[in-house]
């Protein structure tokens, strides 16, 4: 069983900047063991994906609303991910949501259903 456990959402301005945190538990021996995830729901909206990002690190994939202003990283070390938010636009608040993947792939899981533990999530407003 992996507990999930999200930091760092908040209130800010548009333009501004977030950095979400995702610590996993129990601490795994490699730090490695499943391919990891952000997705975030704004209300009366379906849960989508944001970011997501291997085992190993060595391959990201990014929702197009976010390319190019939100970086996904991980600390395997740490059993930690994080997710760089810049420029934040007033259409990216919602929930905040990080999530786990048992998938052994070289490309990133952007489905909702390929991910079998999630945090509870952090909230994220962006004001106008």
């Amino acid at each position: 069983q992996v507990q999930l456990v999200e930091s760092g959402g908040g209130l800010v301005t548009a333009g501004g900047s977030l950095r979400l945190s995702c610590a996993a538990s129990p601490r795994t021996r490699t730090g490695t063991n499943y391919a990891m995830g952000w997705f975030r729901q704004a209300p009366g909206k379906e849960r989508e994906f944001v970011a997501g990002i291997i085992r190993n690190g060595g391959n990201t994939a990014y929702a197009d609303s976010v390319k190019g202003r939100f970086t996904i990283s991980r600390d395997s070390a740490n059993n930690a991910v994080y997710l760089q938010m810049n420029i934040l636009k007033p259409e990216d608040t919602a929930v905040y949501y990080c999530a786990a993947s048992p998938n052994y792939g070289s490309s990133p899981r952007t489905k909702v259903w390929d991910y079998d533990y999630w945090g509870q999530g952090t909230q994220v407003t962006v004001s106008s």
